[in-house]
């Protein structure tokens, strides 16, 4: 059978996670189209892919399988919805806020590894009108194999996320340190900041480029995974990302440090922590492993392979024992509005192929 794929976005870091799948679907002979809720976002799309340009468009596709790459989707769109994640489990907010929420608008969850797969198999028993099925995560196929930096000068990766409350570009004194840290020429600064971040946060890193930092305007940040040698970040999903390779993460004020990074407080500790990080503490590094075992424990890089297998399996099987899904009133007018469409059709269970 040809399937037909829809990748639902909504934000340009949705990129890189639906490419793997993309790549993937198309390896199979199956057709796959994008459609991003977001106008901007929409516009950024790269011209090689088939694009969807409105909800009219996306209707009249009939998608067989939605994977969404954001966290709500049209409830009237026909076809399953699988939620695949825009990031890892970062700890920003409560239990019921934050990664585990249950919007009532998904089908099929597909896990990331068991830290996430354990909680989602709980809310699945409590709610009953979705499945969970682990099977790691696209965005991270392309890190595997892990490949060591071989440059002369050590490489520190500096990420951050937009949330002005976790942000370390939000901190004057941190900037100033990196700012300075960047002219000993002791170390090479690569940066990559969050698509979401205040514009002029962005601004005051590009001002500070010199021969040993430079800023990349890029959300395909695997590459630069790969070239560096550890990060300095703060509370952001990219820290498990990049963690994954087996390499030293440095946090300031991480909202929920552990035991697998190194986490400061004063701007005064930011060169010592560095320092550390590039030796590769023992007690850190077994740390790190244990993390891994538990979060993303796929090094195959075929994490986008398990995502389609598991929603053709999904697509295919009995799924009568599930409950219908909640009619969340308000939530579903929200998504009409943002489309500017308001269709009286919602599907409450999981379409069946005939």
């Amino acid at each position: 059978m040809n399937y037909r794929f829809l990748i639902y976005i909504s934000y340009t870091y949705a990129f890189p996670i639906g490419e793997p799948l993309e790549k993937e679907i198309q390896k199979r002979g199956y057709e796959v189209k994008w459609f991003a809720d977001v106008e901007e976002t929409k516009k950024k799309i790269s011209k090689d892919k088939t694009v969807l340009e409105d909800i009219q468009s996306v209707m009249a596709y009939q998608p067989h399988v939605i994977l969404s790459i954001t966290d709500s989707i049209a409830d009237f769109i026909p076809g399953i919805k699988v939620q695949v994640f825009h990031g890892f489990l970062a700890n920003k907010h409560s239990f019921k806020k934050g990664h585990f929420r249950i919007r009532g608008l998904f089908d099929l969850y597909c896990t990331q590894g068991p830290s996430t797969t354990g909680p989602f198999k709980e809310l699945q028993k409590q709610h009953k009108h979705f499945e969970v099925i682990e099977t790691g995560w696209s965005k991270v196929d392309s890190l595997f194999p892990i490949e060591k930096n071989s440059t002369e000068k050590p490489v520190i990766l500096i990420s951050s996320t937009f949330s002005p409350k976790y942000s370390l570009t939000y901190v004057e004194e941190v900037i100033n340190e990196i700012k300075r840290l960047s002219k000993t020429g002791k170390w090479e600064f690569k940066i990559v900041l969050h698509p979401k971040l205040a514009k002029d946060k962005i601004e005051i890193f590009k001002a500070m480029q010199n021969e040993n930092l430079t800023y990349y305007d890029t959300t395909d940040i695997i590459p630069l995974f790969k070239q560096a040698d550890i990060m300095f970040s703060d509370t952001t999903s990219a820290i498990t990302e990049f963690i994954l390779q087996k390499k030293p993460v440095v946090t300031f004020k991480n909202n929920k440090p552990g035991e697998h990074f190194i986490n400061i407080t004063e701007v005064s500790e930011i060169e010592y922590a560095l320092s550390k990080a590039l030796t590769r503490p023992q007690p850190i590094m077994e740390a790190i492993q244990n993390y891994i075992d538990v979060t993303h424990p796929y090094s195959d890089g075929n994490s986008s392979q398990r995502v389609i297998n598991s929603c053709i399996e999904f697509l295919n099987s009995d799924r009568s024992h599930l409950k219908k899904k909640p009619l969340n009133l308000i939530r579903k007018f929200k998504v009409r509005k943002k489309l500017g469409f308001y269709p009286l059709k919602t599907y409450r269970r999981p379409p069946t192929i005939k």
